[in-house]
Parts: C-alpha cells; sequence; structure tokens
C-alpha cells in the first residue's frame, strides 16, 4: 500500500529512499469493510487518511435525516473531517466505506513529528490542502452558477471513474441534485446522442 502512496507523493516532491523508509514509521494501516465507518459525526476525527485501495464518502446527516454528500475519496486521495482532526473538537461529518477499503492513518501528532522530519512533507501537504482549497471553492461556485446538468456533465467529463464506481443516489446527492433530477438528466443527455 505504501507503493500507492509513495507513488502519490511523487506527483508532487521528490523523496530519497531514507526519507520513504522514515515516512512509513509514522503510518498505520487499516482495513474497512464495506458500509463500515471510519468516523461518525460527534467523535472526534484522531486520524488523517489516505486511500490506497477502495471508496470513501464523506458526508453529513441533516435534522430531516438526510444525507448530504461532501466528496469521495478513492485509490491516491486523502480523508479526514479536517477541523475535528487539528483542533481536536468534534467531527460534524461521517465517513463510511462505499467498497472494501484499505488506508494508511496518520494521528495529529504522528503528523507534526513526520512533517519536522520530513520537510519535504510540509510542502507536499501545503500543496495538497492549498489544490483542496482550490477545487471547493470551484465546487461552490459551481453549484452557484452552473445548471444541474452542467453540473452532472462536469462530474461525468472530470471523474469519469467516478460516476461508474458510486451508486447514482450518492452522485445525485452530491450534486445537490434529487435522485429523480439526475435520472431525468442521464435521460435526456442520452436521447441527445
Amino acid at each position: 500500500m505504501f507503493e500507492v502512496l509513495f507513488s502519490h507523493l511523487l506527483e508532487k516532491i521528490l523523496l530519497t529512499e531514507e526519507e520513504k523508509e522514515i515516512i512509513k514509521i509514522f503510518f498505520i494501516p487499516k482495513k474497512l469493510r464495506k458500509r463500515q465507518y471510519l468516523l461518525q459525526a460527534g467523535d472526534v476525527c484522531k486520524y488523517l487518511c489516505f486511500v490506497g485501495k477502495g471508496l470513501l464518502r464523506s458526508y453529513n446527516v441533516d435534522d430531516k435525516g438526510e444525507e448530504h454528500m461532501n466528496m469521495f475519496a478513492w485509490e491516491g486521495w486523502w480523508t479526514s473531517d479536517m477541523y475535528s482532526f487539528f483542533t481536536g473538537e468534534k467531527a460534524i461529518i461521517n465517513i463510511d466505506a462505499l467498497e472494501d477499503t484499505e488506508l494508511l492513518m496518520i494521528t495529529q501528532q504522528a503528523f507534526e513529528e513526520m512533517t519536522l522530519k520530513v520537510p519535504k512533507m510540509d510542502r507536499y501537504f501545503r500543496i495538497l490542502f492549498q489544490n483542496s482549497l482550490f477545487t471547493k471553492e470551484r465546487r461552490l461556485i459551481s453549484s452557484n452558477t452552473h445548471t444541474a446538468e452542467e453540473k452532472y456533465i462536469n462530474l461525468v467529463e472530470s471523474n469519469p471513474a467516478l460516476v461508474k464506481r458510486v451508486p447514482q443516489n450518492l452522485i445525485a446527492s452530491y450534486l445537490g441534485l434529487a435522485p429523480e433530477t439526475l435520472s431525468r438528466i442521464k435521460k435526456n443527455i442520452a436521447q441527445r446522442k
């Protein structure tokens, strides 16, 4: 599983073999079965997690009991309730597995130690957090300015494999749409082809 992590890291930074060995020390491997929780709202998020294999979803539940998808995390992605992870306050999101999943987890203390011992990792996470901020900003703008069909088409074009792996009701929730609306959009697109 570390091969997936190092492959991902090497897209942003160069690491020596010695640095790779140091990094390995800080991570805890974990396996989740499909539908198993990684984090439940109300608990403190103790880990930042790298997905080596599988698929997770991050979501919150409103007062009516409806789920609202925040993000999906698949191979090569990181997931956590970042606010809870860094502040120690209770999480407001749930994270569970949509597929059997293998993770590399790091605690907040280990994260701090690792970035001190391997300063390149501090740069890596700065780039990662910066890109995450850009993505969330673009998603917010898209949700306010694009039609439902445009949002779906953008998702299909940017993440075609994800759309095939995730149930349509969850895709609809991620896009802020009712499942019926997504079905109608897909039907309309198919008819135009």
